[in-house]
């Protein structure tokens, strides 16, 4: 999908600390939290509501009322007259998101967008699914987070099941996966130097209110350090696998955004701090049980549709759930792996679902800011063997 009148407005995207599930914003409603970090990132940016046109919102876990969840987001923000989709689409959301945000843009002539994503992992509801006929009428459970992380009900196999088989497939060691898991450590403490002065350039913070005052998170939460010695201490999951807890993510809970408007609005709202223009998306679906391949896939396709090649490209980000998938797309895009994620992914912070790709794309465009602009790519893969990507260019 190629965008030719879809910007960001240079100050206007934003995301929150992301903070380890069950940790400090376990019993927070993730609509609660897209509503309180929305208000007051677009409250910090001096920018009126009123202009919003619609709320696209972005979530993958269910929270009470939110089968009303876009229009009820818009209301609380006071934006009584203004509706939305909800999207879902596993760790592919926020890019979807941007997808319709942008498509709703150049149809109605650059209306502003609202593009809100959020979701806590923590503390998953339990489903109950109605079957009379059952003995006793005894429902069909399922924990929404536990068992769907679990295995892909149609291949049979779990998420980490493909990374190694993409390992196997690709001639990677664990060595090579412990490698990639330390660099973007290091990376990721490139983003937290200098007090965090990059950080605090897009993070908005969660505020929590509690029976006395208020907890204030303004940093990622529940953050492993990462040595050398200690990735090498680190048992497989799988008995000659490549993957250890240190070279994979962890859920966690937060929430991002942006603003999606046409040329001239954009302008006028960046006041001075430039404009990012979104080029183009694609989305793929790997081979059964092979998910890291996929971010590849959709990647090519954006780059295809937008006229461009990894040659154009000055950075990328990934959304990385395991280490196989940055060396999968190392290889199979010619992309040095150093050149990617320059503040960190989501392998170190972690993975709140649907806000995850959210926060890929604003440090995608922080880096490509820190680097003079430039065109930058943000991938990452999805449930099902999907992959999402976004091409973007920032001036």
């Amino acid at each position: 999908m190629r965008f030719d009148n879809a910007y960001i407005p240079g100050p206007l995207l934003w995301s929150s600390p992301f903070i380890r599930w069950q940790g400090s914003a376990a019993d927070v409603s993730s609509m609660d939290l897209a509503v309180q970090v929305t208000r007051d990132a677009l409250a910090a940016r001096d920018f009126d509501p009123s202009a919003i046109a619609q709320l696209v919102y972005g979530t993958t876990v269910p929270q009470v009322g939110s089968f009303y969840a876009a229009p009820v987001i818009a209301a609380r923000m006071g934006l009584p007259g203004v509706g939305g989709p909800t999207i879902s689409q596993a760790c592919a959301t926020s890019v979807a998101c941007v997808m319709q945000a942008a498509a709703a843009a150049q149809l109605s002539g650059g209306d502003a967008q609202l593009v809100v994503t959020a979701d806590r992992v923590s503390n998953g509801p339990l489903m109950l699914y109605p079957r009379p006929n059952a003995m006793g009428g005894a429902p069909v459970t399922e924990h929404w987070v536990l068992d769907n992380f679990k295995c892909d009900p149609w291949t049979g196999e779990s998420m980490i099941h493909t990374a190694e088989e993409t390992a196997r497939e690709g001639g990677f060691t664990r060595a090579q996966a412990d490698e990639v898991a330390l660099l973007r450590y290091t990376q990721y403490q490139q983003a937290l130097a200098d007090d965090r002065r990059i950080q605090k350039q897009y993070f908005q913070a969660i505020v929590i209110p509690q029976r006395k005052g208020q907890l204030v998170l303004e940093q990622d939460e529940g953050i492993s350090p990462y040595s050398k010695e200690g990735l090498a201490g680190l048992k497989t999951v799988f008995p000659g696998g490549v993957t250890t807890p240190g070279s994979q993510t962890h859920p966690a809970d937060g929430a991002a955004g942006l603003v999606v408007t046409g040329r001239d609005q954009a302008k006028a709202l960046a006041r001075g701090q430039g404009v990012v223009r979104l080029l183009s998306a694609g989305q793929a679906r790997a081979e059964k049980a092979r998910m890291p391949k996929a971010p590849a896939l959709a990647a090519q396709r954006a780059l295809d549709a937008a006229g461009k090649t990894m040659r154009d490209v000055k950075a990328v980000v990934t959304h990385n759930p395991f280490a196989v998938n940055d060396l999968w797309f190392a290889k199979a895009m010619e992309y040095p792996l150093e050149k990617m994620n320059p503040l960190g992914c989501s392998l170190i912070y972690g993975h709140p679902q649907g806000p995850t790709g959210m926060r890929g794309i604003v440090e995608l465009v922080h880096a490509l800011r820190m680097q003079g602009g430039g065109i930058g790519l943000f991938t990452g893969c999805a449930a099902g063997d999907m992959g999402a990507a976004l091409l973007l260019s920032v001036d």
